[in-house]
């Protein structure tokens, strides 16, 4: 079973009855726990559900509506790479909960034009109410593979990058390492992500400091394809300057 068809069997046991211990899961999809709990705090990164004791739950109505809770690191992460953005760009949007952190920071620049796959990043650029608010334009990559953290991926999402030019593509990743480079778990959106670093004229990278050493599944590139690396404080100096010799630029967003 592949990873993507573990956590999306994972959430489908979980939605029947609202929750699922780790054991339970374990059991059914014939892998460890340990398996089953990487998956989970995955999930749970992601916002689609919340981890309990001894298991997982899905998420209530009334929190799934509200604004996820954003830790400090992706929060000084999300304010630098807003600080990037001029009102008249193109920019593009991956998904992922540092890349969404960063789509509230943008939702009152004036005539942005987003370009993204993240269903939730889209919604927060719906059109005003009031015809004297500032219009942000969306283009949303339409049709694919819809994701666990409702990303659209696959071939129908690259096609529709081919096209597109954007000023600057945030990127939030699952992984960096220097020989694996970024990673993710999903070989769909591997592939969509690429297509999304290559229509942007510079590639901003968005990772707090646990995601350094993650390997994931597959490499969506080499850290030289990053033009600017965006971390935080957290970032040890020996991953500082293993970074700073591959990236463009490694930028140290300063918490509060």
């Amino acid at each position: 079973m592949l990873v993507t068809e573990r956590r999306e069997r994972i959430l489908a046991l979980t939605r029947a009855n609202g929750t699922a211990s780790i054991a339970d899961l374990a059991a059914q999809l014939r892998v460890s726990e340990m398996t089953v709990r990487r998956d989970i705090d995955l999930l749970a990164d992601e916002g689609v559900v919340e981890r309990v004791r001894g298991g997982v739950r899905m998420r209530s109505a009334a929190r799934t509506v509200a604004a996820p809770v954003v830790s400090p690191e992706r929060r000084a992460i999300a304010e630098a790479a807003a600080a990037l953005v001029e009102p008249g760009m193109a920019i593009g949007i991956s998904g992922g909960p540092a890349a969404l952190a960063l789509a509230r920071e943008l939702v009152q620049v004036p005539e942005l034009t987003v370009v993204t796959n993240a269903l939730p990043v889209s919604d927060l650029f719906s059109p005003p109410e009031r015809a004297d608010a500032p219009y942000t334009q969306t283009v949303v990559l339409t049709g694919g593979v819809r994701t666990p953290s409702d990303a659209l991926v696959g071939p129908v999402a690259v096609r529709a990058l081919e096209h597109l030019h954007c000023d600057l593509v945030f990127l939030d990743v699952h992984g960096l390492d220097v020989q694996a480079g970024i990673t993710t778990m999903n070989l769909l959106e591997a592939e969509t992500n690429r297509a999304l670093m290559a229509a942007g004229r510079e590639v901003v990278v968005l990772a707090d400091h646990s995601r350094w050493g993650v390997v994931g599944l597959t490499t969506v590139a080499d850290l030289g394809d990053i033009d600017r690396l965006i971390a935080d404080e957290g970032l040890d100096d020996d991953a500082r300057t293993q970074l700073a010799a591959h990236v463009g630029t490694l930028q140290i967003a300063p918490l509060d």
